[in-house]
């Protein structure tokens, strides 16, 4: 009798700061998403809250999900390099913690990679159905995306966002070394200069204002703006 096949797995890495409100009603959706009979594996990367989360992160129990914990904040590209390590599966998702983004898109974001038509798909927030967004995010948006595609020869709506989908052994493949949001732009330019397939797709999105606990200043679309430049002529 032929042995059955192994089902491919998506690694999830779910990177959370002070986010005890969202992190488990976050992490429920992220169990009871349907993925095409792909398996998960789920890596959530506690950065040095210093709310509830930890307690509420005590509590998380299941086979396929593994909680690792920063004893300070160290930033959101610190807490995705821990789980990279960690990672199993075929194909690796980055989920923030809060809400912002749907994990009923996975299945959207994964079907070129699943068909072979990519080897990197970012979800869009620029393309799909959104909360209306805080215009100088709008803005400082459009500048980021903008200089991308100058430097990078390409033509990305969306360099931000979180929802990046990756062939597993590409992004443990990769060179990391951002500590905050600056991961973002890094791990886009690598992708580009590396020739990576890289698809974009619509996605839903519900985004915050800082009344709600967004954290990402003007400040970091400066640290993005210097990391576009500096890895564009560096490693």
């Amino acid at each position: 009798m032929a042995k059955k096949s192994k089902k491919p797995t998506l690694s999830i890495i779910v990177p959370v700061f002070n986010e005890e409100k969202t992190v488990l009603p976050l992490l429920e959706k992220v169990k009871k998403v349907r993925l095409m009979g792909l398996r998960k594996q789920i890596i959530v990367v506690n950065d040095g809250s210093s709310d509830g989360t930890a307690k509420l992160l005590a509590k998380v129990k299941g086979k396929d999900i593994q909680v690792f914990h920063h004893e300070v904040n160290r930033g959101k590209g610190a807490a995705i390099r821990t789980a990279i390590p960690h990672t199993t599966g075929d194909y690796v998702v980055i989920q923030d913690a809060d809400l912002e983004y749907d994990p009923s898109d996975y299945e959207k974001l994964l079907a070129p990679l699943l068909n072979g038509s990519a080897d990197v798909v970012y979800g869009s927030r620029f393309l799909g159905a959104h909360r209306a967004f805080l215009f100088l995010h709008y803005l400082g948006n459009k500048f980021l995306n903008l200089l991308t595609n100058i430097l990078y020869n390409t033509i990305l709506t969306d360099m931000e966002t979180c929802y990046k989908v990756f062939k597993g052994d590409i992004l443990r493949g990769l060179k990391l070394r951002s500590n905050r949001f600056e991961f973002e732009p890094e791990v886009t330019a690598k992708i580009l200069k590396k020739g990576y397939k890289l698809y974009e797709l619509p996605i839903s999105y519900h985004g915050r204002g800082f009344e709600e606990g967004k954290k990402i200043t003007w400040r970091d679309g400066i640290t993005a703006l210097v990391t576009l430049i500096r890895y564009r002529f560096l490693d």
